[in-house]
């Protein structure tokens, strides 16, 4: 063989083993974009799907059968969406395999929106403006929100979006993540401290693992969560058909406690885990509905399962952006609802307590400013940060949420989010 021959087939063999990648993405993500948020194929591919080899996909929606089919060059992966589910990308089966568990149907009723301060509101109003009309901040926003000591004073939408369309999270389901254990743990359904009873860790160091060390984000388990390559959390997000499973079987490269390092896969295991203390999959999404959405009036989120059946608690919950505004009043609010206690007490201070090695910027799934991220902002903001630019901004000292979704990839499009903030509290 040439030398050419050589380079052409190690070329095709490095775009084969990417395949999974670029074409789950792409269905993945579309599919989600037209059946969970209901937005067209043509703007998801002109503005999410425009980069690297994911622009390269050819992508056929079948609204009859609701789904999406991305195809690159000899490879193509599937995604179905199922109502009340969302949408999963099939991986090693077909839609009919997906477990097939009852879902009762949506009666919760949102939670009315009081309006804020007026004068407040108009200071934000050309904020508002600025940042989705005109982008003077940079990044392609979708939609943005601000409470104000729980009242709305903000709220603007890109074209094609509204106050009802249910957004994609990325990272910040992370944080939702953190409330449905801060509700088990009220409910005496997990301890954060105790070592895990995973039965693949029993036999090494791995069964010192804590929940907490998993929120933390010190598992110590071996991860790569670098996107831009064939890593482990692309692996497990396009790859994988149990993504709680893939990353437990990770070995220990640190003891517990001691590295701090982010990983997707280290939610992915506590939401596979929180799964494994219910009897059912009915039980365990009852249990989301009925402790931690109908609490906040938060109707319709989609919480979207892999093809194991559970929930994938990195990165797929789809809701408003008024519903990202009401989870962060809760946080706000000490984790109380109206004066009612939701969040067992001490809950939101242990959330907000920086990870012993993280240098201050990362508490128990949430973000933390006490590193300096936003300089002009106030040190005691604590944040759920999405990928590519989703972000729900909570600032006890002055009394704001500030909840900004969209698509905003680092490093050329990324808004400037230290200039949004200082911009926000500055107009008060």
């Amino acid at each position: 063989m040439t030398v050419f021959g050589i380079i052409l087939l190690g070329g095709c063999l490095y775009l084969d083993r990417l395949m999974p990648i670029i074409t789950g993405y792409a269905a993945k993500n579309l599919a989600s974009a037209v059946f969970v948020s209901g937005r067209e194929p043509s703007d998801v591919e002109d503005i999410d799907l425009h980069f690297s080899f994911i622009q390269f996909n050819h992508n056929k929606v079948d609204y009859e059968n609701r789904t999406v089919t991305s195809r690159f060059l000899w490879r193509k992966s599937v995604a179905v969406y199922r109502e009340g589910y969302g949408v999963t990308l099939l991986r090693g089966g077909k839609a009919a395999d997906l477990a097939p568990y009852p879902l009762e149907p949506d009666t919760l009723q949102p939670r009315p929106m009081v309006p804020g301060d007026s004068a407040y509101a108009a200071a934000l109003s050309p904020i508002a403006k600025a940042l989705v009309d005109d982008r003077s901040y940079n990044g392609t926003p979708f939609a943005f929100v601000v409470l104000h000591r729980g009242g709305l004073v903000a709220e603007r939408y890109r074209e094609g979006f509204s106050a009802q369309t249910r957004l994609l999270s990325w990272s910040m389901a992370k944080s939702f993540t953190n409330a449905l254990i801060g509700l088990m743990v009220r409910d005496s359904l997990v301890d954060v401290n105790a070592p895990m009873d995973i039965p693949q860790w029993q036999g090494d160091d791995r069964k010192a693992i804590t929940l907490n060390n998993l929120m933390q984000m010190q598992s110590g388990l071996s991860w790569n969560e670098n996107y831009g390559n064939r890593s482990d959390v692309n692996l497990m997000l396009h790859r994988e058909t149990d993504m709680g499973i893939y990353p437990l079987e990770k070995p220990l490269e640190h003891k517990p406690g001691t590295h701090w390092y982010y990983s997707s896969g280290n939610t992915n295991i506590v939401m596979r885990y929180l799964r494994g203390q219910f009897p059912s999959d009915t039980a365990f999404l009852s249990y989301q509905r009925e402790q931690l959405f109908a609490p906040l009036g938060i109707r319709n989120a989609v919480f979207e399962p892999d093809m194991s059946g559970t929930p994938v608690g990195s990165s797929y919950l789809y809701a408003t952006a008024r519903d990202y505004a009401r989870f962060g009043q809760l946080f706000l609010d000490d984790g109380c609802v109206d004066g009612t206690r939701i969040l067992p007490e001490g809950w939101v201070d242990y959330t907000v307590t920086p990870a012993s090695a993280s240098g201050g910027q990362y508490g128990a799934f949430f973000w933390l400013n006490r590193g300096g991220t936003y300089p002009d902002a106030p040190e005691d903001l604590f944040e759920c940060r999405g990928h590519d630019g989703q972000e729900i901004f909570i600032i006890p000292s002055k009394e704001l949420v500030v909840v900004v979704l969209g698509y905003s990839p680092k490093p050329d499009h990324a808004i400037q989010w230290n200039r949004l903030l200082k911009d926000i509290i500055e107009a008060r």
